[in-house]
């Protein structure tokens, strides 16, 4: 979940293996072992920059990198999907989203707006009067854009606790909220922006509340089956489907430690829980920054932007909309979502229209906190997968 501290267990006897995949970008330039030190296109220096994360100090133990540019797809990889293997991440691996789970309930809740049964102007205290009278104003537009005001519940020492204390015995949705019920609000809603992971608990609630449905029933029915997301999931258990990408907890000296399977997505849910794959977060993101699931007064609405990172920060200049940020970089504009968790770092964006994407899974947790220098290098890197999928 981004936002939560790293969790981490001890044990790993194997050495990563660092192994370089060879990718071919759109211009048939072969990137990787063997490539040219020289590099004159977008698609060498991305490919130069991937192997240059996995191996710098403390790199991730691999990386993979979709851009789709029209109809034409193509991949970057560097590393192993699985410690003391050569197995490369493969498009259709199975990873952790982390806080790009964000733009799903995004996605879900703007499509209830296009279709009338929820509003932007719906209000906690009607869709859901059971939660503090403190938060009976905040609207649903509020909760997508972190301006709610609501603390979040993954910064709180007593929920940090009952997470270390049950990793696998994750709390119903309303659980996750508990450590933060009787805390005061932030700041007045709607005056600034704040991120929290509470927001997209309480926007999967109001989900629920105005359909009826289980949040993970209306995930599949208005944005997976739609959008063609065979390979994406919301569980609330600890296992990731096959094939999968390991993720690990690097800490040099020691050996990479894999936490994959550490606590239950239901800790995250609705903010930081769905599981993907490099091709269907790549289609994803196509579609949903175009506003393929709503209607145009909808999407309007979703593309009003105020100043404000995501968490971790994407490339360029950040800006938060409704359930997507905008990314200003020095090769032109994207819209999306980052996320991190213990074990994977994500980054999805793609052009206003939808036609062009770039997709970068690592399967290490990459933070300013974790690792100021690493997380540099891998910011550096948003920005050459944006050039290469806009220039």
């Amino acid at each position: 979940m981004s936002g939560m501290g790293r969790v981490t267990r001890r044990g790993l006897a194997a050495v990563v293996t660092i192994a370089m995949a060879v990718g071919v970008l759109a211009t048939g330039t072969p990137v990787g072992a063997g490539a040219s030190t020289r590099c004159h296109n977008a698609a060498c220096t991305l490919g130069g920059a991937v192997r240059a994360l996995v191996l710098a100090p403390g790199g991730p133990p691999g990386v993979i990198v979709v851009v789709q540019r029209g109809k034409v797809v193509s991949t970057v990889s560097a590393g192993v999907a699985e410690a003391g293997t050569s197995r490369p991440i493969g498009l259709d691996d199975h990873m952790r989203l982390a806080s790009v789970s964000k733009a799903f309930s995004g996605a879900a809740a703007l499509a209830l707006v296009s279709s009338g049964r929820l509003s932007l102007a719906d209000t906690v205290g009607r869709r859901l009067p059971g939660l503090p009278g403190a938060w009976r104003s905040i609207t649903l537009a509020e909760l997508l854009n972190h301006t709610s005001g609501i603390p979040d519940f993954s910064q709180q020492p007593a929920f940090q606790q009952d997470l270390i204390e049950h990793l696998l015995d994750p709390p119903a949705p309303y659980g996750l909220l508990r450590s933060v019920l009787k805390e005061p609000l932030r700041f007045t809603p709607g005056s600034r922006y704040e991120y929290s992971n509470s927001d997209n608990i309480v926007v999967g609630l109001m989900i629920e509340a105005a359909t009826g449905r289980s949040y993970e029933d209306e995930l599949a029915s208005t944005v997976f089956g739609p959008l063609g997301l065979h390979r994406t999931g919301l569980p609330r258990n600890q296992f990731l489907p096959s094939p999968e990408v390991h993720g690990y907890a690097v800490d040099p000296p020691a050996p990479p430690d894999d936490v994959t399977n550490l606590f239950a997505a239901g800790w995250t849910w609705a903010s930081g829980g769905v599981t993907s794959t490099p091709a269907d977060a790549n289609r994803f993101i196509r579609a949903y920054a175009s506003g393929a699931t709503v209607t145009a007064a909808v999407h309007r609405a979703q593309f009003r932007f105020v100043p404000g990172d995501s968490e971790p920060p994407g490339p360029g200049t950040n800006a938060a909309g409704l359930g997507i940020f905008r990314y200003s970089t020095r090769c032109g504009t994207v819209y999306g979502h980052t996320g991190n968790t213990a074990g994977y770092t994500q980054f999805i964006a793609a052009s206003a229209d939808g036609r062009r994407s770039v997709v970068v899974s690592v399967n290490a947790q990459i933070t300013p906190k974790t690792d100021a220098a690493l997380f540099t290098r891998l910011r550096a890197l948003y920005v050459t997968g944006v050039c290469a999928a806009l220039s």
